[in-house]
């Protein structure tokens, strides 16, 4: 294990996370210091190339390339905004003077006669309850690795501004642990962004001190934005995460199918999961198919079918097919379901037949990728038309009914139609949406908003177990506009 201590010596940090503080509109500080601060800090101790004086520099190549480290640090500082002051210019050139001894400039500093004064925009400054912080790394560090990082942290005064000074500790072993065990650990589903080193960013750094020495002050990080690489962290005070449900499979068709035969398709895609499920593993489980559901019929597999939509040149032709599961289901049957619905070859009906292969990564179609269905968004509209759940006339509550069902928040506002509201919007014919047999029910296409982003993928309605009701997020522009 390698850890790195980092004692705040005034209790206190000041740091820019993002070039904003200038500004005068940055509210929150940077905190925890960033990975990426500390790894800059070590750079500036002892230098790189034919700078350096106690060590060899292999050490810096050695860090860059560390994972994101686990952070202990006190989850919730506090945030103090810093008033504007004004200094005087650094500079020695008199302004005339007018009568009175008045100085001629404006701006001119009381203080200092003749010299301009300049506004300086101090930031936010982070107080936490432990000015303590850890940077953990589960990885072996070589002696001589350690011994050259334990040289440059001795010679490490301060991280952000120069009223941050710091006391840096190199250990192999984890130190005594901060009060309530609080960190930020790496995650996809983190709740703040926090900027870490990578390979390439010691280079990057020495071309920066190249350009300041040739050019000096005109020289700033926003001409390389390429240091800047944020990774989620889940903060300890992250808000409990609500199980959403998950897709388990997400599936490529060799060929486009063209977007009428969604009920056609996601009937033969939930028929071939059910018999491999059975090949496989044996009876398949109630979610999957509905019978003898314990719940109210809500929380039942969705088979989703892909559509190209929502782009200027979007048809409406099917790509892809994803397979969705509620809330509640274990780790066990989602590993069962998912390599179930992954053996599928191909599908087919009568007179049809189509080739089925995993997503492996590929960026096209678009239509066909995870990317493209798990946006999170303000607004969405619908691709497939939605089956309504009632025949009662659509008005917002019957709408937050709908979205109710299906586990999302109420939407501020709607709107429907008959016909498609975004270009690929299929126009379905009642016998292309109803199920044979069964009554039929009315549907419409719908645009929801919603008062924060909700994350995909987004379908509604009473026939979102067959793939109808999907959306495709809009943009806010567009949304707006509407």
């Amino acid at each position: 294990m390698l850890t790195i201590e980092v004692e705040l010596l005034l209790g206190t940090f000041r740091a820019d996370p993002d070039g904003s503080a200038t500004t005068g509109r940055l509210s929150k500080g940077e905190w925890p210091p960033a990975p990426s601060r500390l790894f800059a800090a070590f750079v500036a101790a002892d230098g790189t190339r034919g700078r350096v004086r106690v060590t060899t520099g292999q050490e810096l190549e050695w860090f860059e390339r560390l994972p994101p480290p686990v952070i202990h640090a006190h989850g919730a500082p506090k945030h103090q905004q810093l008033h504007p002051r004004y200094v005087a210019r650094g500079d020695t050139k008199f302004a005339s003077f007018k009568k009175r001894g008045y100085p001629a400039q404006v701006r001119s500093h009381l203080e200092y006669i003749g010299r301009k004064g300049v506004e300086v925009r101090p930031g936010v400054r982070v107080s936490p309850r432990y000015p303590r912080i850890l940077y953990l790394w589960h990885t072996f560090c070589p002696p001589e690795i350690l011994r050259a990082l334990r040289l440059r942290a001795a010679r490490v005064g301060y991280l952000g501004t120069a009223d941050s000074p710091v006391r840096i500790r190199v250990h192999t072993r984890s130190p005594e642990p901060l009060p309530l065990g609080e960190r930020f650990r790496p995650s996809a589903e983190g709740d703040v962004h926090i900027n870490v080193p990578k390979a390439g960013d010691l280079h990057r750094l020495d071309s920066i001190y190249d350009a300041w020495v040739q050019q000096g002050v005109n020289v700033s990080r926003a001409h390389f934005p390429a240091l800047r690489n944020e990774i989620r962290y889940l903060s300890p005070r992250a808000p409990e995460r609500i199980d959403q449900g998950r897709t388990v499979a997400w599936l490529r068709l060799d060929s486009a199918v063209s977007g009428r035969r969604v009920s056609i398709l996601t009937s033969a895609f939930k028929k071939a999961v059910l018999a491999m499920y059975q090949q496989l593993f044996g009876e398949p489980p109630a979610v999957l198919h509905g019978h003898g559901f314990a719940k109210r019929g809500y929380d039942l597999a969705r088979f989703l079918a892909l559509p190209d939509a929502g782009f200027q040149h979007s048809r409406g032709r099917i790509h892809g097919l994803a397979l969705w599961l509620p809330p509640g289901c274990d780790a066990v049957l989602q590993s069962q379901i998912h390599r179930a619905a992954l053996a599928i070859s191909h599908l087919h009906g009568r007179g049809w037949k189509v080739a089925v292969s995993p997503y492996a990564g590929e960026e096209r179609p678009f239509a066909a990728t995870p990317r493209r269905w798990t946006r999170s968004s303000r607004c969405w509209a619908t691709v497939f038309p939605a089956v309504h759940e009632r025949r009662v006339p659509l008005d917002l509550d019957e709408i937050s009914r709908w979205c109710g069902h299906a586990g999302l928040p109420a939407p501020s506002a709607f709107r429907s139609a008959r016909t498609p509201l975004i270009t690929g919007g299929l126009d379905l014919a009642p016998v292309e949406v109803n199920r044979p047999g069964r009554p039929g029910l009315p549907y419409s296409h719908v645009q929801l908003w919603f008062a924060g982003p909700v994350k995909g993928p987004v379908v509604i309605g009473s026939a979102r177990q067959r793939g109808l009701g999907l959306c495709v997020d809009v943009p806010s522009d567009e949304g707006s506009s509407v």
